[in-house]
């Protein structure tokens, strides 16, 4: 029996709650896909035999980098348009990609054609460090004054972004080109730089950030609506954005360190979230980035790799679609 006023026609059938979550299952099991193809699809050993396995196993170090890098870069670039709620804008606005170039140039400029030979886990973690006590303590003392807001703040990046750059530019000119072959090298991204020894200690670092941005992701819901919306609600809105904007220098600092600068990528992942994501709510944009960011990488490897044998140019090809991304969303939407 139909409710009194309401006729038959107009009661419609509540769609199945597995609907909401299609677009994530659509996007993580392709990711899944491809990242089994990654690992056997053109193997040259007999199916199943030791030589298989093993050629397998190496290529679990650059799926893990992938996913590694794919979690961060989402991540990160989510968060920090939560902060700055501006989704222009990119975490290497703030100058990390810039440190990034200056420590390896000096290391290079310092240490010459040594500097190629100091690799490891301790320079790995000295390097993450500045990355992140630089943007801590960046964050806290613009932060602490009564004129302190976030436009300050991506301003003084730029200023300091251009400034790290200028020194990089002007000790890479004083290389011989030995020196700087081994600084190329190191500058462009790329899958293949991961670090063995270092993917465990950078896995549990970005799962325990995920966590707790996964907990905290109803109040950066809050956080993304303004300053005065937050207040409002009861929210800590300087304290949280200091959290955000730390959270994304080590989590950025991972990315970098484990497979160099990638300016472009992050921004060409979670715009891509934004667009199929039903509404703006960090349960839904979170999880989709990632999914993207894995299919995006994933599908590039297979593609680059195993059809136009040119793994190399992975993250060329991604920066290129990206930066071109950058563009078109720039000259649609404008800097808003």
């Amino acid at each position: 029996m139909s409710p009194e006023g309401v006729l038959p026609d107009e009661l419609e059938p509540e769609a199945p709650r597995w609907r909401q979550f299609l677009p994530l299952i659509i996007v993580f099991g392709v990711a899944v896909a491809l990242a089994i193809s990654v690992l056997v699809y053109g193997n040259p050993a007999p199916a199943g035999s030791d030589g298989f396995w093993i050629i397998v196993g190496t290529r679990l170090t650059a799926l893990a980098t992938i996913v590694l890098v794919a979690v961060c870069q989402s991540v990160a670039t989510v968060l920090f348009h939560t902060a700055s709620s501006n989704r222009i804008l990119t975490p290497s606005i703030l100058g990390f990609d810039a440190l990034y170039v200056l420590t390896q140039t000096s290391l290079v400029f310092v240490f010459g054609s040594a500097a190629a030979g100091m690799e490891g886990i301790p320079k790995i973690i000295a390097q993450s460090g500045i990355m992140v006590v630089f943007a801590t303590l960046l964050y806290g003392w613009l932060f602490s004054g009564k004129r302190a807001n976030l436009h300050l703040l991506l301003l003084v990046g730029v200023v300091l972004g251009m400034g790290f750059g200028s020194i990089s530019t002007f000790m890479q000119r004083l290389l011989t080109p030995s020196e700087f072959d081994i600084l190329s090298a190191k500058l462009f991204g790329s899958i293949g730089n991961g670090n063995v020894d270092y993917l465990p200690y950078a896995a549990a670092i970005t799962l325990l950030i995920v966590a707790y941005v996964w907990r905290k992701r109803k109040i950066y819901d809050v956080v993304a609506l303004g300053h005065d919306v937050s207040v409002g609600l009861g929210v800590h809105y300087k304290r949280e954005i200091v959290t955000i904007l730390v959270l994304v220098a080590v989590l950025i600092s991972v990315s970098v360190t484990m497979v160099g600068p990638m300016t472009f990528y992050g921004f060409l992942v979670a715009t891509l979230a934004y667009q199929f994501a039903r509404n703006d709510s960090h349960s839904e944009t979170l999880p989709l980035a990632i999914g993207i960011g894995l299919v995006t990488l994933l599908g590039a490897t297979f593609v680059l790799k195993h059809i136009f044998s040119a793994g190399g140019l992975i993250t060329v090809i991604i920066e290129f679609v990206g930066g071109v991304l950058f563009l078109i969303v720039l000259l649609r939407k404008g800097l808003r």
